[in-house]
């Protein structure tokens, strides 16, 4: 995935459906990189995250201004030469284009685990707005990495440490 002799950090994105673990990854794998972290559910709208808490799925037109302000955000990262994280669903080719559009260096780590597994992830987790309801529409909408798109599938069932040392090995040749 190396495929660049530039040294400086990389900007990534950890993506996936909802209860697949792109927080605690990316989170994670920003802290052995040292470098930013941000979390896309924080750029959602409050009018996005009421649709989401009562079970509706966005669209694409909901998904546009969050895209735009995450895909800025990893922009700023790249400009700056500081590289960055963050952990964005970015399920459809076009949220991933969209990001590519505003950090054209944007590598894409997609982790997937099979429907139990995020099933039993999502029944256990509190204090998250969105409901494990919207895991099959989730399911529906991910699109996989193309071949030419910069990134990497992930198996999210390993412990998050090898997750991010597979990870780091990845990004880095090491």
């Amino acid at each position: 995935m190396t495929d660049s002799p530039d040294s400086r950090p990389p900007c990534v994105v950890v993506t996936g459906v909802s209860g697949v673990g792109k927080s605690t990854i990316a989170r994670r794998l920003a802290e052995r990189l040292g470098v930013p972290f941000a979390e896309a559910d924080d750029f959602h709208s409050p009018a996005s995250i009421r649709k989401m808490s009562s079970g509706s799925a966005l669209d694409d037109q909901d998904r546009r201004p969050w895209l735009e302000s995450v895909g800025r955000w990893l922009g700023d990262r790249e400009a700056a030469g500081s590289g960055g994280v963050v952990a964005c669903s970015a399920l459809r080719r076009r949220h991933r284009d969209s990001l590519r559009a505003a950090c054209p260096a944007a590598l894409f780590l997609q982790l997937t685990a099979d429907r139990e597994v995020l099933a039993d992830r999502l029944g256990a987790r509190t204090g998250h707005f969105m409901p494990a309801t919207l895991l099959d529409s989730q399911l529906a909408t991910l699109e996989p990495l193309a071949p030419d798109e910069r990134g990497a599938c992930l198996d999210a069932a390993p412990a998050p440490e090898e997750i991010v040392r597979t990870a780091v090995e990845l990004l880095t040749g090491r």
